[in-house]
Order: C-alpha cells, then sequence, then structure tokens
C-alpha cells in the first residue's frame, strides 16, 4: 500500500484542456494492429487505382480496334474478297515484285483494312496488292511469317462507306487509270444493291474526295467504256486526252462508235500500244469528223461551218456549239445566280486553255 497524495479540489481546473495531450503508449500488440490495417488500406488503394486504369485501357483497346486502329495478323486464308467490285485493273502486275523484295527486306509498312464478317472471315477494303504480295511470298517460300498479314480489322459499315474508303486511298495511285476508275463507277452503277441510277451519281458518290474536273474524266471514261462495250481489249492504257477526246468525237458523230469498232477489232491480236494508236488515228483524221454541211441556197452570204458536242457536267449534259468567232453553251444552271468573279474566272480559264495558234485566231 502507498499513499497518493491528491491536490486540492479547489486546485483542479474545470472546463480546461491541456495545451499539450501525452499520447498513451501503446503495447506491441496494438501497433502490429495498427500497421497491418494501414497497409491493407493501401493495398486496397493500389489495387483499385490498378483496376480502374485497367479498365480504361480495356475501353480504348476495345475502341481502337473498333475504329481499325490496332494492328492484328490475320491467316490469309480468312480474308476474302467479295463485298467490292476492285478498281485495280486484271492482269499481271509489273510492280509487285518490287513489293515483295520491299516486304522481305523491311516487312509491311502499311497494313491492310479488313471488315469483320459475322462468318468469321474477314472482307478486304484497302491493299489489294498488299494482300497480292503476302500470297504470292508465301506460295513461293512456304514461310510461316507470310501465311498471316498485318491489318486493321474495324466493324462491317455500309457499302457507301467501304466503297469510299477503298476509291479514295487509290486516288493517290500513280498507276491507277481513268479506264479503272470509270469501270468501278460503272460496275457500282449497275449493281442493284447500290440503289445508283446512273453513272453520273456512281462518279458523285465514290470519287466525292476528286476534283471536279477529275470527276469529269472519269465520267468520260466510263461512257467511252460503255459505248465500245466488249470492244476494247487494252482500256487501261489509253491516255486521258485520248479517251476523253475520243468520247466528245463519239458523242458529236453518229454513226462513228461503229466505225470505231470496226478498225479495232479488225485487228484482233493488237497489244495496247497499237489498239490506242488505233483509237488515236480517228482524233488526227479530219476526213472523219468535219461535219457535212447541207447545201443551201446562195443567198450571198456563206454559211459558216459549225461544231456541236456534248460535255457532260454535275447538273447533266451540256450542249454546246462552236462557229467561228462564237461559242453557245447550253446547260440545266440558272448562270444568272453564278457569282460574277466565279463566272468571269471560268470564262478565262476556257479562253486560256483554247489554242493561240495563228490559223485558228481571225488577225
Amino acid at each position: 500500500m502507498f499513499d497518493i497524495d491528491l491536490p486540492p479540489v479547489d486546485d483542479i481546473p474545470v472546463g480546461k484542456v491541456p495545451g499539450k495531450v501525452l499520447e498513451k503508449r501503446r503495447g506491441p500488440m496494438a501497433t502490429a494492429i495498427s500497421e497491418n490495417a494501414d497497409a491493407l488500406r493501401d493495398q486496397q488503394s493500389t489495387e483499385e487505382t490498378i483496376r480502374a486504369e485497367n479498365d480504361r485501357l480495356a475501353h480504348e483497346l476495345v475502341r481502337l480496334r473498333a475504329e481499325g486502329l490496332v494492328t492484328e495478323h490475320v491467316a490469309l486464308a480468312e480474308v476474302v474478297t467479295e463485298k467490292l467490285t476492285r478498281d485495280r485493273k486484271p492482269g499481271p502486275d509489273p510492280e509487285l515484285d518490287e513489293l515483295k523484295d520491299s516486304i522481305r527486306e523491311v516487312g509491311l509498312s502499311n497494313p491492310i483494312r479488313l471488315e469483320r464478317r459475322s462468318d468469321g472471315l474477314f472482307e478486304l477494303i484497302q491493299g489489294m496488292r498488299r494482300l497480292s504480295a503476302y500470297r504470292a511470298l508465301f506460295e513461293e517460300t512456304g514461310e510461316e511469317r507470310y501465311a498471316r498479314i498485318p491489318a486493321g480489322i474495324s466493324e462491317a459499315s455500309d457499302l457507301d462507306s467501304s466503297y469510299r474508303r477503298m476509291v479514295d486511298e487509290n486516288l493517290i495511285r500513280k498507276d491507277i487509270s481513268f479506264a479503272e476508275m470509270g469501270a468501278l463507277a460503272r460496275a457500282y452503277s449497275e449493281d442493284p444493291e447500290n440503289d445508283c441510277p446512273d453513272v453520273d451519281k456512281a462518279v458523285s458518290t465514290l470519287f466525292k474526295s476528286a476534283s471536279y474536273t477529275k470527276r469529269s474524266y472519269i465520267r468520260s471514261f466510263a461512257s467511252l467504256l460503255m459505248m465500245l462495250d466488249k470492244v476494247l481489249m487494252h482500256p487501261n492504257d489509253i491516255p486521258r486526252n485520248v479517251g476523253v477526246e475520243l468520247k466528245r468525237k463519239l458523242d458529236a458523230t453518229p454513226g462513228l462508235v461503229r466505225q470505231v469498232s470496226d478498225a479495232v477489232m479488225s485487228e484482233p491480236d493488237r497489244d495496247g500500244a497499237r489498239e490506242v494508236s488505233i483509237l488515236r488515228s480517228f482524233l488526227e483524221s479530219k476526213e472523219i469528223y468535219t461535219p457535212k454541211v447541207a447545201a443551201v441556197e446562195n443567198t450571198g452570204k456563206p454559211r459558216r461551218a459549225k461544231t456541236t458536242f456534248q460535255v457532260s457536267g454535275r447538273a447533266g449534259i451540256a450542249k454546246c456549239s462552236a462557229s467561228s468567232g462564237r461559242i453557245e453553251l447550253r446547260y440545266d444552271l440558272d448562270f444568272t445566280r453564278v457569282d460574277r468573279s466565279k463566272l468571269e474566272e471560268a470564262i478565262a480559264n476556257l479562253i486560256d486553255a483554247l489554242p493561240e495558234e495563228d490559223d485558228l485566231t481571225h488577225g
């Protein structure tokens, strides 16, 4: 027993808290429990942060895959080309060997583009040459590295969007011909699934990214291919100026389609250069294209020769007639509503584009 000295009750402050409260000393067990609880809380917080980051990355991966931005390796046997009419010319590709050599040395730098199908296969949208190169390499070497091709895969889209993606990529190709593009527009308009009534609309739909002038050339070639259907063996070799000018001559001269067809088919063993030469001869032959002027009574004034032709445009067919010192254009467009500066610029471009040789001017 020992005595405890307590201060008098009056000396004990009432309602006051000491400025510093000493912590109670905890035993080893309490300290361990507290530290373990803190560790568990830290671990749970870390796990929640990791789960949140994983969820974010998973959603990002799903989004990138849906947009075709994730490169995957797809077996060649799973890639089909059934949905779209291809715009690449048939036959051997002289540049395929160069592409194969590049793939051997550095791999494929630009993956092809595919769309998922419900049957587990993949539809090719962009990259016909790259796919052909991989197939050729696998057939030649048998190496497994060529059995699967890098590809960006997206979900299936409507037919118009798939065509646009294919066409927009191929517009930058240097070797694509106007005949190829015209043939694609024609095939697109003739496919009942596309709900496209004519070639003009097909060109506007497929080649929306191209300039107005380029679309006009494509329309001319599409029309030329229809006029000489099953006659031309090498349409992809026809230069732009030859095809466009020949189409205009065919529009302006009745019976000329038959003459051109007979001349071309008279040489069944012709190559591309010879076929172009035959077509070009019709452009250079003035005897064929000089319109016959009907005899008229002599009124003292000679009748002026006139050239007539038609040109396809966004609003339909433009009918033109030209004579000495005069040109007339009939087109379904209200020219009074066209901005004057644009109209002046168009006329100036037309005049600048015309020949200025001495024998074509009035002097």
